[in-house]
């Protein structure tokens, strides 16, 4: 089969050559992008004369036709050509004639496929951001429901202090707040127009790039033709975000993961988001959240591979940079996927109040509350640290808690304390009582869920 640029070879390749090479059968995912770039370049050539407004016509009707069919899924794609650019233009040589291959005058397929990531990139960053906010208002209204329910907090994976579980809902809230701003940042390098960049070095047609790059709706084009066609940094910062996103859900995979086992039973999840056994009928998975965590990986991977694909690249364009697609296209499915089934989980999530308190009530978490208490009293921090230690090791020796102890064992280990104690390490008043800014106490958490509303406002 003739080839769409082989007028300088004698022989064509193989199929299993052609198949190895092609990338059709991933990159056809362009194929809105690829059209719609298209008919504003047409429309540009026209403008300026390059080709006839009769020629730009028949062109774009021929390429609104595609897009019609494109978007009813009924275009069918070939290896033999390679790519969406080269099948798009042999289907529209196809639907109009041989005009049709007026369409690539002034651009090359470098270019191109550029402007075309471009698009998809800004269209999907976008759909992110809203996705991310979704889960921001999931997380709200979960943590409106949870301003008073305690449970505790851990370093190390020990009990440290009893929180607020809107506190420690809405730390994720922050985290993702900044992984939302980090990909609305980077639509500033995203909207940027390579078009017209051709293969390297520009173009002798009297182009208007800047017309182009506002048919687009992009910001502004690219200064050098030679960056315009190999940068490739506006996904790799995509993939990076991502990381980062999946980062945060992954952590937080993990403590649901951690919070609806028999040892925690803090909450339970919704069947939708869970899966049995196929041998032991009791279980009921997290499955969910765990492949959310176990995608993390892949996500990373994405971003490694395009960083070790470009590190030795010359410019201008290369091969290598046909693999800088899979990875991005599995990226966005990944990422929006996670959020999408993340939002539901936080949705129809079902919170045991009565075994998160309970746990609070069967540790040694308020012993900061007792330290404090000496501290405010007089007594060196680093003293009382020392004095409540004594204390903890004494109840773990007698099989009981701080509330427990006998009030005179108090009095042995300090004149300080008085019969008030016991209201200071009731973990209800701990977290309560903890009023500095961004901490734990009710109405600073209240404070914190009314700002993340203006937030997102």
């Amino acid at each position: 089969m003739k080839k769409l640029w082989g007028g300088r070879f004698q022989k064509t390749p193989e199929q299993w050559v052609d198949e190895f090479g092609a990338s059709i059968h991933f990159d056809q995912e362009l194929v809105e992008e690829d059209i719609t770039g298209s008919l504003a370049h047409v429309d540009m050539l026209g403008k300026c004369g390059i080709i006839s407004k009769d020629e730009a016509g028949q062109i774009t009707k021929g390429l609104t036709t595609l897009l019609e069919k494109a978007r009813k899924n009924e275009l069918s794609f070939s290896v033999n050509y390679e790519d969406i650019h080269l099948n798009i233009e042999k289907m529209l040589i196809d639907e109009i004639g041989p005009v049709g291959g007026k369409l690539h005058t002034g651009r090359s397929r470098n270019d191109q496929v550029a402007t075309d990531m471009h698009l998809y990139l800004r269209k999907h960053v976008a759909m992110v951001v809203e996705l991310i906010e979704g889960l921001q208002n999931a997380l709200i209204e979960k943590s409106d429901e949870h301003i008073e329910t305690i449970l505790p907090g851990y370093t190390h994976l020990q009990r440290a202090q009893p929180i607020s579980f809107a506190h420690h809902l809405m730390a994720y809230f922050w985290m993702l707040d900044r992984d939302k701003q980090r990909f609305a940042e980077s639509l500033k390098r995203i909207n940027l127009s390579p078009l017209g960049s051709a293969a390297l070095a520009g173009t002798t047609f009297p182009i208007d790039r800047e017309y182009t790059a506002e048919k687009l709706q992009f910001d502004g084009i690219y200064e050098n033709s030679l960056d315009g066609v190999s940068d490739r940094d506006f996904i790799i910062e995509f993939l990076s975000n991502s990381s980062l996103l999946m980062m945060h859900l992954s952590r937080f995979c993990e403590e649901i993961i951690l919070w609806c086992s028999q040892e925690f039973q803090f909450i339970e999840l919704d069947d939708t988001y869970a899966t049995g056994s196929s041998i032991m009928p009791q279980k009921k998975n997290p499955d969910m959240a765990e492949l959310i965590r176990g995608k993390t990986g892949r996500v990373y991977g994405n971003l490694m591979s395009l960083l070790t694909i470009l590190k030795g690249l010359p410019l201008a364009y290369n091969k290598d940079l046909q693999e800088d697609k899979e990875g991005m296209f599995d990226t966005v499915k990944t990422i929006e996927g996670s959020l999408q089934i993340f939002i539901g989980m936080i949705n129809t999530l079902k919170v045991n109040k009565d075994k998160m308190e309970k746990a609070t009530k069967e540790d040694f978490s308020n012993a900061t509350e007792l330290a404090d208490y000496l501290s405010t009293k007089g007594m060196p921090f680093r003293e009382a640290h020392e004095v409540v230690g004594t204390l903890v090791y004494k109840c773990i020796q007698s099989g009981i808690y701080l509330k427990d102890l006998p009030f005179d064992q108090y009095k042995q280990a300090s004149e300080l304390f008085e019969e008030d104690l016991y209201d200071i390490i009731n973990p209800f008043e701990a977290v309560r009582k903890r009023m500095s800014a961004g901490g734990t106490g009710f109405d600073m958490v209240r404070k914190a869920i009314d700002k993340a509303k203006a937030t997102l406002k």
